[in-house]
């Protein structure tokens, strides 16, 4: 797990104070994970500390790091750049070709996420037009959301379960998920439209 020589002379910078909670946990909780990095972090070698990490927990920490001016990785949310410090960040930064914005997890169409990775050539933060000049890239794969066999999985287990509401996503991978849960299950299965009012 030794990363030495490979982030030399680069911040980085953990600027998500939910984040930085959920790092925590994991620390915390080194036997959870899978056997290499739960060795790793019981013998020290902690992924989530080493010595170019810095946590900017509080706001005008997150602020400093526009003082930077020299390599650095910036680690912000949210998930699909739809509010907090990520804006500020894309602001300070995507107009520049020397950037790279990298994007690990689904976009959604109608996010700003989504317009950066389908390649508009202007976006819009804070009511200021912003010309993307900076370099786009995804990595998938990296989801935390189960997929729909573990979701079947965890249904399974619930005892009695007599609808299954779906209310997030894509309407089109609703449809699917509902028909695959229909095959698979006893339970009916609802997709909610936006407004409905369900009663339990």
């Amino acid at each position: 797990m030794n990363q030495e020589g490979l982030l030399h002379n680069c911040h980085v910078f953990l600027d998500s104070p939910l984040a930085i909670e959920a790092t925590k946990i994991y620390q915390k909780y080194p036997a959870q994970m899978n056997q290499t990095v739960g060795l790793h972090v019981s013998l020290g070698d902690d992924p989530f500390a080493f010595p170019q990490l810095k946590h900017t927990p509080r706001r005008k920490d997150s602020v400093t790091i526009n003082d930077v001016d020299k390599r650095a990785i910036i680690i912000a949310g949210s998930g699909m750049c739809t509010g907090g410090r990520v804006l500020h960040h894309l602001k300070q930064r995507i107009w520049n070709p020397k950037n790279a914005v990298i994007f690990v997890g689904f976009q959604v169409k109608g996010t700003l996420g989504r317009d950066i990775i389908d390649k508009e050539p202007f976006i819009r933060i804070y009511g200021e037009d912003i010309k993307v000049r900076a370099k786009i890239y995804t990595i998938n794969g990296l989801s935390a959301h189960a997929d729909r066999a573990d979701m079947l999985a965890w249904v399974k287990q619930i005892q009695g379960l007599q609808t299954i509401y779906l209310i997030h996503g894509e309407v089109d991978k609703m449809e699917l998920f509902k028909a695959y849960l229909k095959e698979n299950t006893e339970s009916k299965v609802h997709i909610v439209k936006k407004a409905e009012t369900i009663y339990l």
